[in-house]
């Protein structure tokens, strides 16, 4: 056996042993809300498909007419032949719904985020996060070089804190947060900081993903608020694939010449852009749609007396990996597919069920899943 095998079996076995490996399950997505893993037809409420759209037919209908007219693949970079006509058309649409100056259309969320960060702060500035900011704003810290110091979750307070102590020692600033934090559900105090940033010359980068489209009438967590940097995905609410940030047109212009994850990246399909294009025509056009995540979120926190639901993500702690792991596999044998979040996505002793809700589901759906989380629930009481 190599060294590199013996390496990999170690740490797989200390894994297993923490209830911490991971293992990739095919699943069939038969549409927004139904699943196929294992020979079982499942419910699932485990997709980030906030708006049912992906196998919505206006917009599967526009994705095969993207590839009609531009085949499968962008074929380059954007910056060498890759920047077909739908791209340039929807960041225009896309900026105008989040009232925004420009907007710059990157491969995925994680390349957008790493891409800002590295474009726009170095090792002389410094960047401060939410403590529980996604793995993407991390990795674009740490492309940037530059000082990252972390904030208390959602304490607007620690974070002045530390601009009062620190800001005066760099060039520029940046403050990263999530308009809706992907793993627990709740809102960032965007308002709040967006007047810190504003006070100390720093930029404020607003992550929000499961955000656009859900809160708002769609728009995001920063709606009508002053935030430079509004970035987000088109693989959540949208239906699609791709990741985005809405700021101003120098920003995206510098953005769109230097960040290395747009510059060295081959450029979206024409139809996940088509279909984002779709999508995002559907949520301007059916507010309903739009309310009704949230509404079944609270439906569902309401049955179960749980803290009322902020998004379309029910977090419900259980604690240890493998309780997690046993009562997700204890709902998938009640035809539910619920997600087990464990470390490292989540801190240690926080093992979680994600619960994520779609305006696909009905009410009875909703009801069901109570019945079946409710035992487990008071199991652990």
């Amino acid at each position: 056996m190599s060294s590199l095998e013996d390496f990999a079996r170690r740490r797989l076995a200390a894994l297993e042993a923490r209830s911490l490996r991971r293992e990739l399950k095919p699943t069939l997505r038969e549409d927004g809300i139904h699943v196929w893993r294992g020979g079982r037809r499942l419910l699932s409420f485990s997709c980030n498909d906030y708006l049912g759209l992906t196998h919505h037919p206006k917009v599967v209908a526009a994705a095969h007419a993207a590839l009609d007219t531009h085949g499968a693949g962008a074929g380059a970079s954007r910056l060498v032949t890759g920047d077909h006509p739908l791209l340039a058309e929807f960041e225009q649409h896309l900026a105008a719904f989040k009232e925004a100056p420009a907007a710059c259309l990157f491969g995925s969320g994680y390349l957008a985020n790493m891409g800002i960060l590295a474009t726009l702060m170095s090792p002389r500035d410094l960047i401060l996060v939410d403590e529980l900011v996604h793995s993407c704003i991390w990795s674009g810290t740490e492309l940037a070089g530059s000082k990252v110091l972390a904030f208390r979750h959602n304490d607007v307070g620690h974070a002045a804190e530390l601009l009062q102590t620190h800001r005066v020692q760099y060039m520029r600033c940046t403050i990263a947060t999530e308009g809706v934090f992907s793993m627990d559900g709740d809102r960032a105090p965007v308002a709040e900081l967006a007047a810190l940033a504003k006070a100390h010359d720093a930029w404020l980068l607003v992550d929000d993903a499961h955000a656009v489209g859900v809160l708002d009438e769609g728009r995001g967590s920063t709606q009508g608020l002053e935030v430079p940097l509004q970035m987000g995905t088109l693989s959540k609410a949208f239906g699609s694939y791709g990741g985005y940030v809405c700021a101003p047109q120098p920003v995206v212009d510098l953005l769109k010449t230097r960040a290395r994850t747009l510059v060295y990246s081959t450029a979206l399909p024409a139809a996940s852009v088509a279909a984002a294009m779709a999508a995002l025509a559907i949520v301007e056009a059916e507010p309903e749609r739009v309310a009704r995540p949230l509404a079944l979120a609270r439906q569902f926190t309401g049955l179960l007396g749980l803290p009322e639901a902020q998004s379309a993500i029910v977090p419900i702690v259980l604690g240890e990996a493998k309780r997690t792991l046993a009562v997700s596999a204890a709902l998938e044998e009640a035809g539910f597919l619920v997600g087990a979040i464990r470390p490292p996505t989540v801190p240690a002793g926080t093992s979680r069920l994600r619960v994520t809700f779609s305006a696909a589901h009905g009410e009875a759906d909703v009801a069901a899943l109570a019945e079946a989380v409710r035992p487990h629930l008071e199991a652990g009481r």
